[in-house]
């Protein structure tokens, strides 16, 4: 009973009215706001300056003393100062001797420096226990009441006492400690703050070379053929209609080559026949930021939404139809209804419905806070059954789209076929070879391979 009680004890931060001094070296904007944060959680807070006199932009009850002088009033001194500036400490180590230093620190871009900025100073003052935090917290985020911004704070150091300290103090301001280690990962968490979108950056930049392409193909094909050919002007088109192209050819590719990697990895290991081996480089990136090429093709398939929904108020599809219209009568014959055509259609916009349905609910489980709230097996069958289930529905939503224009001559300008005809392509590959996949004959030996049967050890690292 002793034991579980001074184990809930050592996770629960100090919730006493008035909790000990901390430290801050640094008034700057970052120091301001976290010393004002302290002061509303219930601690004790002295500033150390180079010029110890109250300012206005100083909390009224924090104090304002030198450096050495605030060094003796706490056992935790937060640095809240750029690395160039960090000399002034040495003169100050036999104060700082034993002392926790919080290093909270950033660069101007990732690994200016050989080590990190909690390392070198660990350097500057040997007797101290340095420890990385608070880095990833802005001083607006602090001002704001942390809610409008990540509350979570990367945190590593050497010892595990002063580590438990700080962790105490994030605890204590109302955001989340996240215990990354020793101080070795020190650059990795300074690092965090300068990526931009980092499981991002290949989704949107194979998104933008993409929409490039196929804007370029589809004005070839739509555009300047007719007016070379048939010196018709549809340039109007580059509005509505190429967009309208575009986007569902963009959402299928995409959500295809979520699920291509997980096929090129059942082959590699089938034919490694182990799992104790890692996938090359290229291959676990692509598989780490599925998630995030899956939400932008669904950010695709919406704007297709949108674009056919827009299409029944164009100019030029009221202009053909009354055209039809008027032509039928002039002609006194109006044209049977033909019920291949009327299936194919109803057929094909069903099949989209559908496929967008599970499109959104793919992206809907994709989020933190609806994935935190399933077991691994129901993620499982959303994202992948159900996933799987979403290509087939896509991809069949196309081929009924195409109809018997495959195979038809006048659907071929330039000997370049529609641009829906190019987005096949990588899902069909895909499901041909899923299903293959999924034969006894290879889904057996895949299964015993991912729980851990080896068939060439001499592949295990």
């Amino acid at each position: 009973m002793n034991k579980d009680s001074s184990n809930i004890m050592a996770l629960a931060p100090n919730t006493s009215n008035k909790r000990e001094t901390v430290c801050i070296f640094g008034t700057g904007d970052f120091g301001r706001a976290l010393g004002h944060k302290m002061i509303q959680s219930g601690y004790r807070v002295v500033f150390g300056s180079r010029n110890p006199q109250t300012s206005s932009l100083i909390p009224k009850d924090a104090e304002v003393l030198s450096h050495a002088e605030a060094a003796q009033k706490a056992a935790i001194i937060i640095i809240a100062i750029q690395r160039q500036h960090y000399n002034f400490l040495i003169p100050l180590a036999e104060i700082l001797h034993g002392k926790v230093l919080v290093d909270v620190s950033n660069n101007l871009k990732i690994n200016e420096y050989p080590e990190s900025n909690a390392e070198y100073l660990a350097q500057l003052v040997p007797g101290a226990k340095v420890v990385k935090a608070f880095n990833t917290v802005s001083a607006w985020a602090l001002q704001s009441g942390t809610l409008d911004a990540s509350r979570q704070v990367f945190v590593c150091g050497d010892d595990m006492k002063a580590k438990q300290m700080v962790m105490d103090i994030v605890r204590a301001l109302g955001l989340t400690p996240s215990d990354q280690g020793s101080l070795l990962a020190a650059q990795e968490i300074e690092n965090y703050p300068l990526q931009l979108f980092p499981m991002w950056k290949f989704p949107i930049l194979l998104s933008l070379g993409l929409t490039a392409f196929f804007f370029f193909y589809c004005l070839i094909r739509d555009i300047i053929y007719p007016y070379v050919y048939e010196n018709t002007d549809f340039s109007f088109f580059i509005a509505i209609s190429i967009p309208n192209r575009i986007c569902p050819v963009l959402a299928l590719i995409l959500l295809a080559l979520v699920y291509l990697p997980g096929v090129l990895a059942a082959i590699i290991q089938l034919y490694r026949g182990t799992k104790y081996h890692r996938f090359p480089d290229w291959l676990d990136k692509w598989m780490l930021c599925r998630k995030q090429l899956g939400l932008v093709a669904l950010a695709f398939a919406s704007l297709h939404v949108l674009y056919t929904l827009v299409i029944p108020i164009r100019y030029f599809v009221r202009w053909r139809m009354s055209s039809q219209i008027i032509s039928q009568a002039l002609n006194n014959k109006t044209a049977p209804l033909n019920n291949t055509y009327a299936w194919l259609s109803d057929s094909y916009v069903a099949l989209g419905i559908l496929g967008f349905f599970l499109f959104v609910l793919l992206g809907i489980t994709s989020l933190p806070s609806v994935s935190n709230n399933v077991n691994w097996r129901e993620f499982r069958f959303v994202q992948s059954k159900l996933g799987y289930v979403t290509l087939i529905l896509c991809t069949a939503h196309t081929l009924v789209y195409g109809g018997n224009r495959f195979l038809s001559p006048s659907s071929y300008r330039w000997y370049l076929p529609n641009a829906y005809m190019l987005s096949l392509i990588v899902p069909c590959i895909v499901l041909v070879v899923k299903f293959v996949l999924i034969f006894p004959c290879l889904d057996k030996p895949l299964t015993r391979i991912r729980q851990g049967w080896e068939r060439n050890p001499q592949y295990s690292e």
